[in-house]
């Protein structure tokens, strides 16, 4: 859906980061558009997965209520340098309750699905969402 040129951007952007272009003007040639489109749209356009790496996540965890249990999850995101922007914790029902925490996901050390993994192997977790991002 988006005009052809948009995704040219985002292909010399590409040539560019990979190396497989040395300079704007290869780039731009290899890619199709003239070097003034690309100087118009290089700042307003990113790839999907640029966008992805800078967004807000939320996260759903319901955890058992036991001491030290939180603590626990939050060492994770430390260890891994998960940026905490929010936490919000329900109160206890039936000896469960639910975490929801915010994230910045640009700094992370590891991928999204190697922390959850970690999350989700301590042993009061017993359930993590991805709720946006």
């Amino acid at each position: 859906m988006l005009p052809e040129v948009f995704i040219k951007v985002c292909e010399a952007k590409e040539y560019l980061e990979t190396g497989a272009a040395d300079t704007v003007a290869e780039a731009v040639v290899k890619a199709g558009i003239s070097r003034s489109a690309f100087y118009k749209y290089k700042d307003a356009i990113s790839p999907f997965r640029d966008i992805k790496r800078d967004q807000v996540l939320t996260l759903s965890i319901l955890m058992h209520d036991r001491p030290g249990a939180l603590s626990a999850v939050l060492a994770i995101f430390a260890d891994n340098k998960v940026n905490i922007l929010t936490i919000n914790q329900s109160i206890s029902a039936n000896g469960a309750a639910m975490v929801t925490l915010s994230i910045m996901a640009d700094a992370m050390s590891i991928s999204l699905d190697e922390l959850r993994a970690q999350v989700e192997a301590l042993p009061a977790v017993m359930r993590l969402e991805l709720l946006a991002g």
